[in-house]
């Protein structure tokens, strides 16, 4: 009986429905976590190391693309903050997918969230091993060596508590959020006093003189917008931590509405002070764009400061990353389309089953790194961007199936509200499925990417077959019929 009662206790007052795979967990995380989690999520390697390769591709033209790219990560988000207010869950899209589009659903949107976590966190050593090399004294180290190390510190870590996890996370995001301010502080700086740096003279005519807002053309802007996708993914990850928050209806609407501005202002606002401080040509992939200005600018230690913070960045995604997966793959196992072995919770409440598992497919990434050193980023960044893509597309498309129920009085919308629904479901998932067919433009890496992924889409269908006779009936229950409330699975304990 305790674990049912822990399922009645996650009832919402807006919803007749609870997903089993919520119940066990500890409301760990206060609301200075949850604020620093939406910060940190949007902030990570894909603005920290990504930034740099876009560059090199698009120019000062990246900014729009951030700008664009933006205003859909933050419908994508408004439409989730809509429904965690309807019913949080740790369990998040998957649970959602769930309730709105059915076990086969949750199914699909489970594993591409796993492939879009499972392969940043592959993405995420491989940046931490790149940075750490930015020392000489780190030099003489493999590279796979330094992604192994920096994987078991953080597993090490997640698996201890949700607190512990909190913590982590508020003090990353907190390093991140102040380096980028006194970052622009100092660019700012630079640019008003027009001091030299590297011998250029900082301002407009840096763009101007460099080929302008657009000096490869627009095409680049249109092949990048999947590496820019990947930049913004984790910001859903304040629904999945909804579920373990104290009090999230209290905490998410500020939190998701605050992802807009710090988008433009972190994002677009440090590409913008990126080419107005060296010419764009001056960045280059596998260096911090933040760890070149600081480097011209020719402070001592400031590069290594600036290194330091990047390498926080790429500590802090590894740490949400293992986070979120040990989350899903739970909801998945309690349902039946995931590995036994991730229904398994700690003492403390942690789904350390998922997070091995997740840290199983890292261990992957060390292999990776040890063969291909020179392109292991690169080639997980796309694969992690697919999963991006496909976990936004459930969001918008299960909010617009909860739009439906509550057209038909089935449900009750909360007043927290994704605006000019379902308009911007339509047009964010119109913009979705352009980002993936843009691609195939990507004569290298994008190309190679699409092969692999409908490699994925085969082993998925085939693993549907496999498991769909396992599926638990009881995964979502009806709170309208206590009857239906499961008698508790020993394996669980």
């Amino acid at each position: 009986m305790a674990e049912n009662e822990d399922v009645l206790q996650l009832k919402s007052p807006k919803s007749q429905h609870v997903d089993i795979g919520d119940a066990g967990y500890a409301k760990g995380l206060k609301r200075r976590h949850m604020h620093m989690i939406a910060i940190g999520g949007s902030i990570g390697t894909g603005l920290f190391l990504g930034a740099s390769g876009r560059m090199e591709l698009a120019g000062p033209s990246l900014a729009i693309v951030y700008i664009i790219c933006g205003a859909f990560a933050f419908f994508v988000v408004r439409a989730l903050g809509e429904l965690v207010m309807y019913r949080p869950s740790s369990g998040a899209f998957v649970s959602y997918a769930r309730e709105f589009m059915g076990e086969k659903g949750a199914y699909t949107v489970g594993w591409l969230y796993f492939l879009n976590w499972s392969t940043t966190v592959v993405a995420d050593i491989t940046a931490v091993a790149l940075y750490a090399h930015f020392w000489s004294m780190f030099v003489a180290i493999p590279q796979w060596v330094l992604a192994l190390i920096a994987l078991a510190i953080v597993v090490a870590m997640n698996v201890i508590s949700v607190k512990v996890f909190g913590e982590m996370e508020y003090w990353f995001a907190l390093i991140k959020v102040g380096a980028i301010v006194l970052f622009g502080i100092i660019g700012i700086f630079l640019i008003v006093t027009g001091t030299e740096i590297d011998g250029h003279t900082p301002g407009v005519a840096l763009i101007v003189d460099n080929g302008g807002l657009f000096p490869m053309g627009i095409a680049p802007m249109f092949i990048i917008a999947l590496g820019v996708v990947f930049a913004f993914g984790g910001t859903e990850l304040v629904g999945v931590a909804a579920g373990e928050s104290e009090n999230p209806r209290a905490v998410i609407p500020k939190a998701v509405n605050s992802i807009m501005w710090r988008i433009i202002l972190f994002y677009a606002g440090s590409v913008v002070l990126f080419t107005l401080l060296l010419p764009w040509t001056a960045y280059s992939a596998g260096e911090s764009p933040f760890v070149t200005v600081m480097n011209a600018i020719g402070i001592p230690g400031a590069g290594d400061i600036m290194n330091v913070v990047v390498l926080t960045a790429a500590m802090s995604s590894l740490n949400a990353g293992l986070y979120a997966t040990g989350r899903t793959l739970r909801s998945m196992a309690m349902a039946g389309t995931g590995p036994r072995f991730a229904n398994r919770l700690n003492k403390a409440g942690v789904p350390y089953g998922g997070i091995l598992i997740t840290a199983s497919i890292g261990v992957a990434g060390v292999i990776l790194n040890f063969f291909v050193p020179e392109r292991a980023f690169e080639i997980v960044l796309n694969l992690a961007g697919i999963g991006i893509v496909g976990t936004w597309m459930s969001i918008m498309i299960c909010h617009w199936l909860f739009l439906r129920k509550a057209k038909r009085g089935e449900v009750e919308r909360p007043a927290f509200r994704l605006p000019l629904a379902p308009v911007t479901n339509i047009v964010t998932l119109v913009f979705l499925v352009m980002v993936v067919v843009l691609m195939a433009m990507d004569a290298n890496v994008g190309r190679l990417t699409l092969a692999v992924f409908g490699l994925i889409v085969v082993a998925l269908v085939i693993g549907w077959f496999v498991i769909r006779d396992r599926i638990n009936p009881d995964a979502l229950i009806d709170l309208g019929d206590a009857s239906e409330l499961p008698a508790g699975d020993e394996s669980r304990e």
